[in-house]
């Protein structure tokens, strides 16, 4: 393949889970990465498990704002980007009565929130220059209604659907596309432990090969698996207190 004619995907979270499987699919599509991950050992086994040449390991916590924005420009001063993925997400078990969960709804919603606007403003004004470009962030089911017992989970990715909605439809007519995806139950490390039946539940690697159709489609948003899009239409459309009641006496995640 012609370098010209390369993608260029810059991805967060990419040490494992969804992050990881998306860099395996992008790669064997012949794509240059950028990958941002915490645990260096893990990054750096999939930077090099990789087909292909030029892929670029960022070690990193996405809450590292200035870290982040040095790695956003690194992979910038080689060429353009096509392509940005915040996947970068942390999910756990947490009680507002509780004082000492104030810290891990702070890390969810840093993580999950604000380092999604993070990733993608350093490749924003470039895009707009090209007039093209795809800033993709993942949501989840979750966020579709309020869990018990995940209350900060739930809210930053109700807050991912609205953030990225209002990016896209600020970005109009610019040539940058946003698209959202919201995976329901994927086999990964974070849904390893869940203590409750998880219906549809979809391996990594076929989630990944949806999404990257899904993206390349220039979808705005999208449920995967496809079952969970009519779970997510219907418990909108319950009343609230029927699914207060129905919900209330749900298996909880575990807190940390």
């Amino acid at each position: 393949m012609d370098a010209r004619d390369q993608q260029r995907v810059f991805i967060t979270g990419a040490s494992s889970g969804i992050g990881q499987a998306l860099a395996r699919q992008y790669a064997a599509r012949g794509a240059v990465l950028g990958l941002v991950g915490r645990r260096q050992d893990a990054l750096q086994a999939v930077c090099a498990s990789l087909p292909g040449q030029g892929h670029r390991a960022y070690v990193l916590d996405v809450r590292d704002r200035p870290a982040l924005q040095a790695a956003a420009q690194d992979f910038l001063s080689v060429g353009p980007v096509d392509c940005v993925i915040a996947s970068a997400g942390i999910s756990a078990g947490t009680l507002t009565d509780a004082p000492e969960d104030y810290e891990v709804f702070k890390a969810i919603l840093d993580t999950n929130v604000l380092a999604m606007m993070a990733t993608f403003q350093p490749f924003m004004d470039s895009m707009r220059v090209r007039r093209r470009g795809v800033l993709v962030g993942i949501g989840s089911v979750a966020g579709v209604r309020g869990l018990p017992g995940a209350g900060a989970y739930s809210a930053s990715k109700a807050a991912v659907r609205a953030y990225c909605e209002s990016l896209r439809v600020e970005l109009r007519g610019s040539g940058v596309q946003v698209v959202t995806l919201a995976p329901g139950f994927i086999a990964t490390p974070m849904t390893a432990h869940n203590p409750y039946r998880m219906p549809f539940l979809m391996p990594v690697d076929r989630f990944a090969e949806q999404a990257v159709r899904a993206i390349e489609a220039g979808d705005r948003y999208r449920v995967i698996p496809w079952p969970m899009a009519w779970v997510g239409r219907l418990l909108r459309l319950v009343p609230d207190a029927l699914y207060d009641a129905a919900a209330a006496g749900r298996k909880r995640k575990p807190r940390l």
